[in-house]
């Protein structure tokens, strides 16, 4: 429960930091009469949103299973992030619409001054809360909050960009530097969408967990084969920051129950160890006795008992 608190404390933190930044940004931007600022507010207005979802998800997915979500509500960041990367690619559309009205019909741009206030106070501001979320982001491996680590990184390059073509503005009084770098925004915006999407679309579509965890799920599993015959159908995936794994166990035919089940325990400690948030189901189920480990236990007894 003290992840949690601490996700939704940050998630707190990205809205109050969004919310002050899209206001300074669309009043200094109207003022400017610049589509760069006002591509940038538009851009924190995503991140914005962006927040106010990361918020409400990691609550959300912070909930125990009940009965209408048996397993659990991780997910609910998942989706998350979908619906963030489909609100980024809708901005990118805007600025490359407004950028191109521009660039055919230039606009001057005026107190900038202004603008390179704004647009460095966001660097700073979006520098701290990004790195405050992507902290917490990898501690608790929350999607929904890299998600708005990321999107906070990328209104720092953004910034940048723009800060550069303010001064540019201010040394040559070319116009069409402005629109111009709207349209750098946009290409920054639509990288990180699709970055987003494609990692959110992960979970939704149950894709197996990285080949990484993958190989150290097997090497736990190999580490206790001398107490078992084998193992099989080995399943899993990720849903928000928990991990579901579920396969199949083989044990000697003799051992009692008791004794499945605590090795059953003892495999998923040990999985659980190595990759934390996880939930594990194991079936265990007899050997036929037809194998060559099974073959010689036998063997093993009849020798005992003859001795």
């Amino acid at each position: 429960m003290e992840a949690a608190a601490e996700k939704v404390s940050v998630a707190r933190l990205s809205v109050y930091s969004n919310t002050a930044l899209v206001a300074t940004k669309l009043v200094v931007g109207v003022m400017m009469m610049s589509v760069g600022v006002i591509s940038e507010a538009l851009h924190s207005g995503i991140d914005l949103v962006a927040a106010l979802i990361a918020r409400f998800s990691v609550k959300r997915s912070a909930e125990p299973a009940d009965s209408d979500h048996r397993f659990g509500h991780g997910k609910f960041e998942n989706l998350s992030g979908m619906i963030e990367g489909a609100l980024i690619f809708v901005a990118a559309a805007v600025i490359v619409y407004e950028a191109a009205r521009r660039l055919v019909n230039p606009v001057g741009v005026g107190y900038v001054a202004a603008g390179l206030v704004v647009m460095g106070l966001s660097v700073v501001l979006n520098f701290y809360v990004s790195r405050r979320l992507m902290d917490v982001a990898k501690r608790t491996d929350s999607l929904a909050l890299e998600a708005d680590a990321l999107h906070l990184r990328t209104d720092i390059w953004t910034s940048l960009g723009v800060f550069a073509a303010l001064v540019a503005i201010l040394i040559t009084g070319e116009e069409l530097i402005d629109p111009l770098i709207a349209l750098f925004v946009a290409a920054f915006i639509i990288k990180a969408a699709y970055e987003i999407t494609t990692r959110s679309s992960e979970g939704l579509l149950d894709v197996a967990l990285p080949d990484a965890e993958m190989k150290e799920i097997e090497k736990i599993m190999n580490e206790h084969a001398s107490a078992y015959v084998n193992f099989h159908k080995l399943r899993a995936r990720k849903t928000g920051s928990e991990r579901q794994i579920d396969l199949h166990l083989t044990v000697p035919s003799d051992i009692s129950v008791k004794d499945s089940h605590d090795l059953a325990e003892h495999l998923e400690q040990d999985i659980k160890s190595a990759l934390p948030r996880t939930t594990i189901v194991i079936h265990v189920e007899p050997c036929d006795k037809a194998c060559d480990k099974c073959r010689l236990r036998e063997e093993s007894k009849a020798f005992k008992g003859s001795r």
